[in-house]
């Protein structure tokens, strides 16, 4: 993940418009077609424990593990089918809470753009 150097306490992002990093994604977690993940950590806590930051994922399906996340979808839709668990479907202006350790399947049916806060 890239982080912003040295932002300050207070600062505004244009999500839509923001420049995002390559972020590779293990082959393995591939299930489907060929996603593509970027990103961009804005804030992260002097422990390490807490990131805010901006992801995308274009269409595709990829297993995850997930952290203890919020998250509110930008733009693009998705599929997130919790393993044992809800199956989702979320778009603009949806938000979503992952606990730790949930199993998911992200079905990306347009290329996925959220803002999020994981608590590590």
């Amino acid at each position: 993940m890239t982080t912003i150097d040295q932002a300050p306490a207070s600062f505004a992002v244009h999500i839509p418009d923001a420049v995002l990093e390559p972020e590779p994604l293990d082959p393995a977690q591939i299930v489907s077609g060929e996603p593509e993940v970027t990103g961009k950590v804005l804030w992260e806590s002097a422990d390490g424990k807490q990131l805010r930051g901006i992801w995308q994922i274009t269409p595709g399906v990829v297993t995850d593990t997930e952290a203890n996340e919020l998250f509110v979808v930008v733009s693009g839709r998705a599929t997130v089918a919790v393993e044992g668990g809800a199956t989702m479907e979320i778009g603009p202006g949806d938000a979503c809470v992952l606990r730790e350790g949930d199993r998911t399947t992200w079905t990306v049916h347009e290329t996925l753009r959220k803002a999020y806060h994981i608590s590590l």
